[in-house]
C-alpha cells in the first residue's frame, strides 16, 4: 500500500508542474515570437556599397506627364538610360509614356497598382498590387519588373518578404532630391550635389517642376567629376549579397 501512495504522489507531482509548465507558455511564447522578428527586421536597399563612382538616377511617376518628354530628351542627350517606377494608376492613365520610357530603353520599376499604404494590408493585398501592376506593364512594354519601391517609402518585413517571394528587390533611396516639394531647380541641384557618392540612388519625380532644370546641370557636372549614371539593376550586387541595417547593400555574405 505504501509502494502505491508513493507512486501516486509522484504522479499527481509530476501532472502539478506539467500543467504549471504550459499555463506558462502562452505569456512566453508571444514575446519569443516578437523578439525573433524584431533581430530578423528585414530592409530595403537604400544604396548600394562600391569603389566605383556609380550612381542611378530613378524617376517615381505617381501624378502628371507634361514634363516626362523634356526628361526623356535630357537623358537621350546624354546617352543615359535610369529607371522610372511607375504607379499602376499612371499606367492606366498615360499608356502611351509607359511606352515611351521602355522605348528609349529605360528601366521600369514597379510602384505599386494604387499606391496604398502597403503596411496595412495583408499578404494577399500586397501581392494583388504588385501583380496587377506587374501585368499591365509587361502588357504594354514586355518588360518584366524586377525592382519595387514601396509607395511613400513604407514598408515592413511582411511588404519585403512579400515583394521578395515575387521576384523583387525592395529599393529605396539615399538621396531624395525633395522635389516633390516643389523646389527649385537650383534647390535640387544643390540637394543632390551635396548628398550624392558612389552607390548613391537619387530620388525624383517626372512630374516635379524643378526636376528638368535640375537634371539639365546634375548630369554633366556629375560626368565631369567621372560619374557614371546608370539604372538602379545595374548598380545592384548580383550574385551573394547582403544587407546591412543601413540599408547598404554589400558584395558576399554575412553582414550584421
Amino acid at each position: 500500500m505504501r509502494v502505491y501512495v508513493i507512486r501516486v504522489k509522484r504522479w499527481y507531482l509530476l501532472l502539478v508542474l506539467l500543467l504549471a509548465f504550459l499555463s506558462l507558455v502562452p505569456q512566453v511564447r508571444e514575446p519569443l515570437i516578437i523578439s525573433v522578428l524584431s533581430r530578423g527586421r528585414l530592409v530595403p536597399i537604400y544604396s548600394v556599397q562600391t569603389a566605383e563612382k556609380k550612381v542611378a538616377f530613378s524617376f517615381d511617376a505617381t501624378w502628371g506627364a507634361d514634363l516626362t518628354d523634356e526628361i526623356l530628351t535630357i537623358l537621350d542627350e546624354h546617352g543615359l538610360k535610369t529607371t522610372f517606377f511607375l504607379a499602376g494608376y499612371w499606367v492606366d492613365k498615360h499608356p502611351d509614356y509607359v511606352a515611351k520610357i521602355a522605348a528609349a530603353g529605360h528601366e521600369i520599376g514597379n510602384h505599386s497598382y494604387s499606391h496604398p499604404h502597403m503596411t496595412t494590408l495583408d499578404e494577399k493585398g500586397i501581392a494583388y498590387e504588385l501583380q496587377k501592376n506587374e501585368y499591365l506593364i509587361q502588357d504594354l512594354t514586355g518588360q518584366r519588373t524586377t525592382l519595387f519601391r514601396p509607395p511613400f517609402g513604407e514598408y515592413d518585413n511582411k511588404v519585403i518578404s512579400v515583394a521578395s517571394a515575387l521576384g523583387y528587390h525592395t529599393i529605396q533611396w539615399s538621396v531624395d532630391s525633395l522635389d516633390w516639394k516643389n523646389l527649385s531647380s537650383n534647390q535640387i541641384y544643390e540637394r543632390v550635389m551635396s548628398q550624392i557618392k558612389p552607390g548613391s540612388i537619387v530620388l525624383f519625380h517626372n512630374a516635379a517642376p524643378g526636376t528638368p532644370g535640375a537634371i539639365r546641370r546634375l548630369i554633366p557636372d556629375l560626368l565631369s567629376q567621372g560619374y557614371a549614371i546608370v539604372p538602379v539593376s545595374e548598380l545592384l550586387h548580383k550574385g551573394d549579397f547582403y544587407i546591412d541595417h543601413a540599408g547598404t547593400q554589400h558584395p558576399g555574405k554575412g553582414g550584421s
